[in-house]
């Protein structure tokens, strides 16, 4: 990615003061913890959260230290399996009381709320597991990439597929040149997380042992609405979520923006339908990212498509694959010698089939997504850092916010300068970098 501008980067790193009086971390280097293991907390007891929690629990020297949740009917599942974990309601509260006696976290929280966390626990020395995608918007996800870089603490995004034999396949065939240069890319996901409808106008009333004055946090208030929002359709909305391609953007991201070394992308432009109303994501969106190219791609640039819902690539791409049954999610190389098929979580494939008869998959390593990042904050080796990192993670989650943020503006190509963080040809959105926050749960830095 570009550099960001000297006067902006000092501004991000200066002015980031945590909401409480912790003291910065500059040298990523934390004093063992007093009996060998990772004293770890969780930001969220259910869901994600609880997936990233019991996966880390494989590792011998990992040990759950407290668990935050809004909703304090999820600690009855974890009590029930972690006996001796302190619990909180408010994430502010878990970091100042568990000062000095936990060293990671994980963010597996609603979309709008990864960043304020992640920023806060970086703040204080803590290594942070966030979960995709990084932050619910760009500027946020800017500042916590600057955060862990200044920091030096140990980071893993929530891209489990990344380290995913699959994937490395799909990377290291293309690294070897084994469909030459790479012409486009189109990468879909048959998801379908929007919501064309307008939200109800009721008001109901929120259950015993949720707060949801907590759940909304950053977020402006409004009415709680059963089964609107919590647990799981927070993401269809806008100031909550990031839809379709926020939700599986960074997971179906990660193979073709590694494997072709991308940086930030030039322009940005959605030619799906716009989100229906402020409430909403809207669904069957289609993305054009074009990108600088780099020694894996054909020409000075290189063109992304993404599609989610009912959208497709066209007839031309698809007639590629032949007879293969179309897969619901994944990506398609075009290349100047060849073409790659990278299902979602499968094995990629080479096409036409009757050219790589003797094509033989690389010899690879096993590789946990979990596991690394537990091993990585035990060793506290700056040399060494799990794959996918908050400086690889970051300018990732970029290119899938500027998707997120295009659909707002259908129909414009909209030209981005990675620098400064604004688009040369759109004052207004611009305005979209960066969101609003309620009054109260303002986050000095961001």
């Amino acid at each position: 990615m570009p550099s960001i501008s000297t006067s902006r980067r000092r501004f991000l790193q200066q002015s980031a003061a945590t909401l409480f009086s912790a003291p910065f971390v500059t040298s990523g280097m934390r004093a063992a913890s007093p009996n060998g293991k990772l004293r770890h907390a969780a930001f969220g007891g259910n869901g994600m959260s609880w997936s990233d929690m019991t996966s880390m629990s494989a590792h011998p020297n990992w040990e759950l230290v407290a668990v935050c949740d809004v909703d304090t009917r999820n600690f009855a599942k974890v009590k029930a399996t972690f006996p001796n974990v302190r619990t909180y309601q408010d994430w502010r509260e878990l970091l100042v009381a568990e000062e000095g006696k936990i060293d990671s976290v994980n963010v597996s929280i609603p979309d709008h709320m990864h960043g304020s966390v992640g920023f806060n626990a970086l703040q204080r020395g803590l290594h942070v597991y966030g979960q995709k995608p990084l932050t619910q918007n760009l500027h946020e996800c800017r500042a916590v990439t600057l955060k862990a870089r200044e920091s030096g603490l140990m980071t893993q995004m929530g891209i489990q597929i990344s380290s995913d034999f699959t994937e490395r396949f799909a990377v290291e065939m293309i690294h070897s040149g084994t469909i030459g240069k790479v012409k486009e890319v189109h990468t879909f996901s048959n998801k379908a997380w929007g919501d064309m409808n307008p939200l109800p106008t009721r008001v109901d009333p929120v259950p015993e042992g949720y707060d949801w004055d907590k759940w909304l946090g950053v977020a402006n208030d409004r009415p709680f609405i059963t089964g609107a929002y919590h647990p799981g359709n927070w993401r269809k909305r806008r100031d909550f979520g990031t839809g379709t391609l926020g939700d599986m953007g960074c997971h179906m991201f990660s193979g073709w923006f590694r494997s072709l070394a991308l940086t930030s992308p030039i322009s940005v432009k959605s030619t799906g339908p716009a989100p229906v109303n402020a409430d909403n994501w809207a669904i069957n969106g289609q993305v054009e990212y074009i990108f600088p190219g780099t020694q894996y791609t054909d020409g000075s640039t290189v063109k992304v498509i993404w599609y989610d819902g009912d959208k497709m690539p066209p007839a031309e791409v698809v007639a590629l694959l032949g007879e293969t049954k179309w897969p619901g999610q994944g990506s398609i190389y075009i290349g100047t010698e060849g073409v790659l098929l990278h299902p979602h979580g499968g094995t990629p494939q080479l096409f036409p089939k009757g050219k790589f008869t003797d094509f033989r998959y690389p010899k690879l390593e096993p590789r946990n997504h979990w596991k690394d990042f537990i091993d990585c904050c035990l060793a506290n080796d700056p040399t060494k850092k799990p794959s996918a990192n908050f400086d690889y993670a970051g300018p990732l989650t970029e290119a899938v916010l500027l998707g997120c943020l295009a659909s707002i503006f259908p129909n414009q190509t909209l030209e981005w300068n990675a620098a400064d963080m604004t688009f040369r040809n759109s004052e207004e959105a611009t305005k979209f970098v960066k969101r609003s926050y309620r009054k109260g749960w303002e986050v000095a830095g961001f």
